[in-house]
């Protein structure tokens, strides 16, 4: 990270960052993304965050974009925009892709697995560990992880997508639905054993009780139009109104305490097959009853509801028989007898935590009238909540931070990257000489090339590009964060020897040996001269006015960036490393075309757009300008008399007077190689010569 920086300083030491953020989508436009029958609310955000709205119009969720409130910068420096929709327990109902500007998408890869990578997210909670596989290595399916698929050669965006949905989805969770789990929900712990009664479990608040008289029943209704309309209520106010018992059966301790042997067994039945389900026992010993007559078995009861943390709980029928353990009093046995209890379930999936306070509510009912009476109803509520050391909890495995699951997915790569590269670098560095007299030295430098190409460029996808500049430039103007750089760790290592080559050769390291494009040109340039092709050159005049050109063109991408950056991403097209590279080629024609076009031209123009056109070769070599050392020996004969290393550099690096232009230097070591060769070399040749006949005159 600090390396990229520094990349980029002169680009961005004048510039400070400016603060932006995308306004939120009209409404109109979001209502029908909406998958029916949910349907989309009124905004409750400046930063656009809707109510989810069910089919009968009540409050189910949220819907919000990831722009507004996580404008993470993708690698074009744009956030990638998608559309999420959560329910009331922090669960994805949906995500969809709105807009993106992401290269690899825009016109390379098929947008749709972009598209089909959103919907990955359908039916995971908030609470899950999500990460994003790679396609390097894919997650253990031990593991307590939520692999997600990435893409291949587009994970990198994928990522930077996923941290974006993550983000915002948690912002909208700590600020709308502060009650939605941090973790997954506590289960039974089938291990535990307690020999207990049913006065141990009265006693330590186990079971849990509430009873409502006549009178507190009908002191809720005073005032109101229902207030004559019990008349038990009125008649005998000290009478009760509800006895309910409220115990968790999850527990097999607490199960045992409370139902007969052959209850027990049927639960446990029960249980190994709704492993999920967390068994409530409710029992009403009072006139309210606890269902309507209208109830269905196996439904869920109308009058009976619960919540955890201002969210709603589902509750369902079990549909089992209450068998009680004959301690338990004979008044709950009668009730039960009399269909007065019920075994409910939840699903702890849904992010009921047993562990935790919850609330059982009973809705008391009256109705006002004998034809189309008006209903009223009044909610009793009694609070509960079952003892941990009941209970387990999943070990949460967190997600690693992007940056490490980005290198644990590449970590061979990487490895063998950078050992390479560390190789290659100590050669140039301390072999240059003997690396450029070798006398197969072309085939062996081709071969580095071919490894490039096949390994760092069609493999890694480590080919650089000026989108990575462009983006941080982006960031730095818009107030965003670089963060993107670190989610694509192959390239990070390719750019570090980059940077790192600026300091000690300039651009030559990059250029002339670690850019895969920059080799399939040199390997082109071969293949012409073996076919007889005659060689393009232009004249000194010519070449140094074309090598104003890829500084045009990097400030004409720079001006994009400032003016519409929307459009960064298609100007960067300018450069055809995503189609010869990236894509290897598999795009829309008139793409392949203009990369074969570069390509074909080689066969004539030795490294024509690399000299040129490259807006990379530009930046890197305004880069270049932090070198310390001059790195190519020169002699004082150099450019005068001598011109044989002038004449025969083929990137037109060497001036006349012999003095080297690092900024068009490509480290082809051509001119080392003769600066070295007592039989090339004018100048040794010369002074060979003189030693010669100074020889034979003294003899």
């Amino acid at each position: 990270m600090v390396l990229v920086r520094a990349l980029l300083l002169w680009t961005l030491a004048v510039l400070g960052p400016v603060s932006a953020q995308a306004e939120p989508t009209p409404r109109d436009v979001l209502a029908p993304l909406i998958v029916p029958p949910m349907s989309l609310g009124e905004m409750i955000s400046d930063q656009g965050v809707y109510e989810l709205l069910n089919s009968g119009g009540a409050h189910a969720g949220y819907v919000f974009e990831t722009e507004p409130m996580a404008p993470l910068p993708g690698f074009s420096g744009a956030p990638i925009n998608a559309l999420v929709v959560l329910d009331l327990d922090g669960r994805f109902l949906d995500v969809q892709l709105l807009n993106h500007n992401e290269p690899i998408f825009v016109s390379g890869l098929p947008e749709k697995l972009f598209f089909d990578f959103f919907k990955q997210y359908r039916g995971h909670s908030i609470s899950d560990s999500l990460v994003v596989g790679s396609p390097y290595g894919a997650g253990d399916d031990s593991s307590a992880l939520v692999y997600l698929d990435g893409v291949t050669k587009g994970t990198a965006s994928v990522r930077i997508a996923h941290e974006s949905i993550l983000a915002a989805a948690l912002q909208v969770a700590r600020e709308k639905m502060g009650g939605v789990s941090a973790g997954p929900p506590a289960y039974p712990n089938r291990d535990h054993d307690e020999d207990l009664t049913w006065d141990d479990l009265v006693e330590q608040g186990l079971v849990v009780r509430k009873t409502v008289t006549n009178a507190e029943i009908q002191a809720l209704f005073d005032g109101t139009v229902w207030e004559d309309d019990d008349p038990e209520a009125l008649d005998d106010p000290k009478g009760i109104y509800l006895d309910l018992w409220l115990v968790d059966l999850g527990p097999p301790s607490i199960a045992r305490a409370v139902l007969s042997e052959d209850g027990f067994a049927a639960l446990q039945e029960f249980m190994s097959i709704s492993t999920s389900d967390e068994p409530l026992l409710v029992i009403e010993a009072g006139r309210h009853g606890l269902v309507s007559e209208d109830f269905v078995r196996n439904t869920a009861p109308d009058w009976l509801s619960a919540e955890q943390g201002g969210f709603p709980i589902a509750l369902r029928d079990a549909d089992l028989i209450i068998e009680l353990n004959d301690d338990v009093p004979d008044a709950l046995h009668d009730a039960a007898d009399f269909g007065a209890g019920l075994i409910l379930r939840t699903d702890r999936r849904l992010g009921f935590d047993p562990a935790s306070d919850w609330t059982f509510k009973v809705k008391a009912v009256r109705e006002h009238g004998m034809f189309q009476p008006e209903i009223g109803s009044v909610s009793l509520d009694l609070t509960h909540q079952t003892d941990a050391r009941f209970f387990s909890r999943p070990v949460v495995q967190a997600p690693n931070p992007p940056w490490l699951e980005a290198l644990r997915g590449r970590a061979v790569d990487i490895a063998i990257a950078a050992v390479a590269l560390t190789a290659l670098c100590a050669v140039l560095l301390l072999r240059q000489s003997e690396l450029a007299a070798l006398r197969h030295y072309t085939p062996i430098r081709l071969s580095i090339l071919a490894a490039v190409t096949g390994f760092i460029g069609w493999w890694g996808q480590g080919q650089l590009s000026i989108v990575t500049p462009l983006a941080t430039l982006r960031a730095a103007l818009e107030g965003g964060s670089y963060a993107f750089l670190i989610y694509d760790a192959f390239s990070l290592v390719i750019w570090s020897f980059a940077i790192l080559g600026l300091v000690l050769w300039g651009r030559g390291l990059f250029c002339g040996w670690l850019c895969p494009f920059g080799a399939l040109q040199e390997f082109a340039s071969h293949i012409g001269r073996v076919l007889g092709i005659r060689q393009i050159e232009p004249s000194a005049k010519w070449d140094a006015r074309l090598n104003w050109l890829k500084y045009g063109v990097l400030a004409a991408l720079v001006a994009v960036v400032f003016f519409a950056p929307d459009y960064t991403d298609k100007a960067a097209e300018v450069e055809p490393f995503k189609t010869a590279i990236t894509t290897f080629f598999v795009r829309e024609w008139y793409y392949v075309a203009y990369a074969v076009f570069w390509l074909l031209l080689s066969m004539m123009l030795f490294k024509g757009f690399c000299r040129y056109v490259c807006p990379l070769g530009a930046f890197l070599a305004i880069g270049g300008l932090i070198r310390g050392r001059n790195w190519i020996p020169r002699r004082a004969a150099c450019g005068s008399p001598c011109q044989l290393c002038k004449v025969k550099c083929r990137y037109g690096a060497i001036k006349p007077t012999g003095e080297i232009r690092y900024s068009e230097c490509f480290h082809c070591l051509d001119c080392v190689t003769i600066h070295d060769d007592r039989a090339q070399c004018v100048p040794l040749i010369l002074a060979d010569r003189a030693g010669t006949r100074r020889r034979v005159a003294a003899e």
